[in-house]
C-alpha cells in the first residue's frame, strides 16, 4: 500500500466569478498548479467557499460525469435540457453529460461550500449518449447509525441512489477525535480522500508500518497494491475529522483523455 499527502500548496487556489468563488482544487486542469493530475478516473475535484453569492454563467460539458456536493448554503443548477434546480446541504446535483450540455450555476451563503468531482468513463461511448440530470436531497443517501464516534454517509455505492458508468464509490466520513474508522481497499483501487474538518492520521493495518499524518485541507491518495489492503482513519484526540472518500481503479480497460 501507498500513501501520499498532498498539503494545499501541492494543490491549485483559483477564483471563479471575480473574487466571490474561491475555489481550492485537489484535482485541477492541466494548466494549473495541482500536482495530481488524476486518479484513475477522476480528472477533476474542485472544493468551493462562497461568502455570500456567486455564480459561474452558461459553458458546455461532454462525455463526463459530473457530481456537485452541497457541504453549506444552496447551489442552484439551470441547464440546455431545461433544468432548473436547487439543493441544500447534502444535497448531489449529477449530470451525465454524454453528447453535450450546457449548464449555468449560483451558489447562495452565506459561507457556502460545496464540491464538483469530475468522472471519466470510456468517453467515446459515453459521447453517444444522451445527456441527463438528477438531483438528490441529503436525505436519499443511507447513513450508518454512528457507532464508536464514526458516522458515514454513502453517496455512491452500495444502498445509495446514485447510478454511474464509471466505476466508483464514495462516502462522507465523520470520525470523532481520537476514534477511528477502518475500511478494506480491493487490490487494484485508489482512495482519493480530502480532510475538510480536522487532521489526524492514516494506520497501515501492518504492524511494521508507521502511521501517515494529514492536516486540515491536505489531500490523500492511497493505492492498494497487490492484494486487499486493511486502512484506518484515525481522528486526532483534540478534534473530529470529516474526510470524503472516492474509491476507483487505479487503473482501467479503456483509454482515458489525454491532458
Amino acid at each position: 500500500m501507498t500513501i501520499k499527502i498532498y498539503p494545499p500548496e501541492q494543490q491549485d487556489d483559483s477564483w471563479f466569478d471575480g473574487t466571490n468563488i474561491r475555489v481550492q482544487k485537489p484535482i485541477g486542469f492541466p494548466q494549473e498548479n495541482s500536482v495530481v493530475q488524476r486518479v484513475g478516473p477522476l480528472f477533476y475535484w474542485s472544493w468551493a467557499h462562497t461568502k455570500e453569492k456567486g455564480g459561474i454563467g452558461l459553458h458546455p460539458h461532454r462525455g463526463f460525469e459530473i457530481m456537485s456536493y452541497v457541504i453549506n448554503g444552496q447551489l442552484t443548477h439551470g441547464d440546455t435540457l431545461g433544468t432548473k434546480s436547487t439543493i441544500g446541504p447534502g444535497g448531489v446535483q449529477v449530470m451525465q453529460t454524454g453528447s453535450g450540455v450546457s449548464h449555468q450555476e449560483e451558489v447562495q451563503g452565506p459561507d457556502a461550500e460545496s464540491f464538483q468531482i469530475w468522472l471519466e468513463p470510456y468517453l467515446s461511448e459515453a459521447m453517444k449518449r444522451t445527456p441527463t440530470y438528477r438531483d438528490y436531497r441529503n436525505e436519499d443517501f443511507p447513513v450508518t447509525a454512528p457507532a464508536q464516534g464514526v458516522s458515514r454517509k454513502t453517496l455512491i455505492g452500495e444502498g445509495a441512489p446514485i447510478q454511474l458508468v464509471t466505476d466508483v464509490k464514495m462516502w462522507d466520513i465523520t470520525v470523532a477525535q481520537g476514534q477511528a474508522y477502518q475500511h478494506v481497499i480491493p487490490a487494484g483501487y485508489s482512495w482519493a480522500a480530502l480532510a475538510v474538518r480536522g487532521g489526524g492520521t492514516w494506520e497501515n493495518m501492518n504492524p511494521e508500518n508507521e502511521p501517515v499524518l494529514f492536516h486540515h485541507k491536505d489531500f490523500s491518495v492511497i493505492e492498494a497494491t497487490g492484494n486487499n489492503k486493511s486502512i484506518g482513519l484515525r481522528a486526532d484526540r483534540d478534534s473530529n475529522v470529516r474526510m470524503f472518500a472516492i474509491e476507483l481503479p487505479t487503473t482501467v480497460d479503456y483509454p482515458l483523455y489525454q491532458r
